[in-house]
């Protein structure tokens, strides 16, 4: 499939398949409210060489339970011929208070434009969507989970309706809206026919599409009579377009995942979906110990469990946590277990120099701050101004003196900071690809020439950042990514190019059952370590 995400281009067939790739895992909410790593919050949509991240699953103001690997649904479930059993009398009649659910569509269907059309991140675009909406509990979570089962099943929902449309080159607008049906009608079985398909022919109204309503109810009418009639890829004659239409994966990114980590592991990596995992809370270690912290949580109506890295809780059933006082007040953070490792590999001491490049939001300058007991000095940098404010911010609430967030840009060197820091963390801006269980639209915008050029200001930034590292300081490399030549080959290339260098044990403080996998850095694994994609290398300089 092309970049252009209008393009139905010819059909090609395989094995036909009354139920393909069953045994698929359900769909999840992944968390808006999370602490945000890229992107222009007024606009939603990303910047140029930021890479988006985080770790949370729960969507502001609503939690999507599935119940976990036990629980998954198949990927096309059989359809009922009652929908939700009701009684005949009782069909098509709506419960006291509900909507037909035409608001939360309009909402989907304006962030599924803005992503797919303009660019903008979906976590973004569907938070600001949401901010202030009179939408139930219910229809919100029904918005959300249309925009990211459509946008996570792309390839998959343009493959079965190129072969129920007559004309593959439409309208951008009408490809979206039948997106939208097309997963009512293939993902949800819970949605009547009927209403995915009126819904639809509505929505195409709405937008001044009157004279394509008649297209759209038709095209999505062939769907429903031949949906158990579509042909798919056959995995045998075509493995990996197979695997990219059932992951809804680009066939290049399936291939380079199978290439880095063999056929098992790659196949792990491809399929692999967002659960309802919580999100991962640290407390503020100037206020409070984990003995505190978990006292502090037993007062919440939350479910929590331990996080894999050290002081992490993992919890579930808030509302908006950024509302919760205690928040607030600076008494804790929301921060991944992958950027709380990077911290921990860091390993800073008090009264240490910490220079944190590309440091917004500011959830790892405050981290370093608070193991140094706020008795150091950590030079937070960002090169857009909002996104400085963002870490002013965060360092305020927290209530720490020696955070010093900065308007700079780590590509640029500065030679009066040549050997002055006692230690550098660059996380650098990379593809995303650990993110994308959790936010799939990287998947879509992702091409192999952004990972290349991405690879290229990798290697800018560690030339240059590396020269404020003192002789016997400490140089910690990190991305949010999947790919080899992101992560340790660019490390490798690295020691080739400043041999004053060298690979430096991760401290104690990471747990051993994931310091275990460490090689050249430690390339933590969704689908193996229960933790977002995170690369993490930590490096010593030579003493003079």
């Amino acid at each position: 499939m092309s970049d252009k995400r209008n393009d139905f281009g010819p059909v090609r067939t395989g094995k036909p398949s009354s139920r393909p790739y069953a045994g698929r895992p359900e769909r999840v909410l992944p968390n808006a409210g999370k602490t945000r790593r890229s992107g222009d919050q007024s606009t939603g949509k990303p910047e140029n060489g930021t890479k988006s991240g985080g770790n949370k699953k729960i969507y502001r103001n609503f939690e999507h339970k599935s119940g976990g690997d036990e629980a998954r649904r198949p990927f096309r479930p059989t359809y009922p011929k009652k929908p939700f059993d009701k009684k005949p009398a009782e069909r098509g009649k709506m419960r006291p208070g509900a909507t037909d659910g035409m608001p939360a569509r309009r909402i989907a269907l304006d962030v599924i434009r803005k992503v797919t059309e303009e660019g903008a991140w979906a976590s973004l675009a569907l938070d600001q969507k949401l901010h202030g909406c009179t939408l139930s509990g219910a229809d919100r979570r029904f918005a959300a989970r249309l925009v990211y089962d459509t946008l996570d099943n792309l390839i998959y929902l343009d493959h079965a309706l190129r072969q129920v449309m007559a004309k593959p080159d439409t309208d951008i607008r009408l490809v979206n809206i039948l997106r939208l049906g097309a997963c009512q009608l293939l993902l949800d079985y819970r949605v009547p026919e009927n209403a995915a398909t009126d819904t639809s022919v509505r929505l195409c109204r709405e937008l001044g599409l009157d004279g394509l309503s008649g297209v759209c109810n038709g095209i999505l009418r062939n769907l429903i009579r031949k949906k158990d009639e579509l042909s798919w890829p056959d995995p045998a004659a075509e493995p990996l377009r197979a695997l990219s239409v059932e992951a809804s994966v680009p066939e290049w990114l399936v291939k380079r995942l199978l290439d880095d980590w063999g056929q098992a592991d790659g196949t792990d990596l491809v399929r692999r979906r967002a659960r309802s995992e919580g999100i991962t809370l640290r407390p503020n270690l100037m206020r409070l110990d984990d003995a505190a912290f978990e006292e502090l949580l037993k007062k919440k109506v939350w479910e929590r469990e331990p996080g894999r890295v050290p002081h992490s809780v993992k919890v579930r059933g808030m509302i908006d946590i950024t509302a919760d006082t205690d928040w607030q007040q600076g008494l804790y953070s929301i921060q991944s277990e992958g950027s709380q490792a990077a911290c921990l590999a860091v390993d800073p001491k008090p009264g240490w120099r910490v220079l944190d490049c590309c440091a917004a939001p500011g959830g790892k300058a405050c981290y370093l701050d608070e193991m140094m007991g706020d008795a150091g000095r950590v030079q937070a940098w960002e090169i857009h101004p909002h996104r400085t404010d963002l870490i002013v911010s965060q360092a305020r609430r927290l209530h720490l003196e020696n955070v010093r967030p900065m308007t700079r840009d780590a590509s640029v060197r500065r030679e009066d900071l040549d050997m002055t820091f006692d230690a550098v963390l660059l996380d650098a801006p990379c593809s995303g690809t650990g993110d994308m269980a959790e936010k799939p639209d990287i998947k879509l915008r992702l091409t192999e020439r952004k990972v290349e050029e991405m690879v290229r200001i990798q290697a800018e930034l560690l030339d240059n950042v590396c020269l404020a590292v003192k002789p016997g300081g400490v140089l910690v490399y990190a991305t949010c990514s999947l790919l080899r030549d992101e992560n340790d080959r660019q490390v490798e290339a690295f020691l080739r190019r400043h041999p004053d260098f060298h690979l430096d044990p991760l401290p104690d403080s990471i747990p051993d059952v994931l310091r275990a996998h460490a090689a050249t850095g430690l390339q933590l694994m969704p689908h193996r370590d229960g933790i977002g994609g995170f690369y993490l290398c930590r490096m010593r300089r030579d003493r003079l």
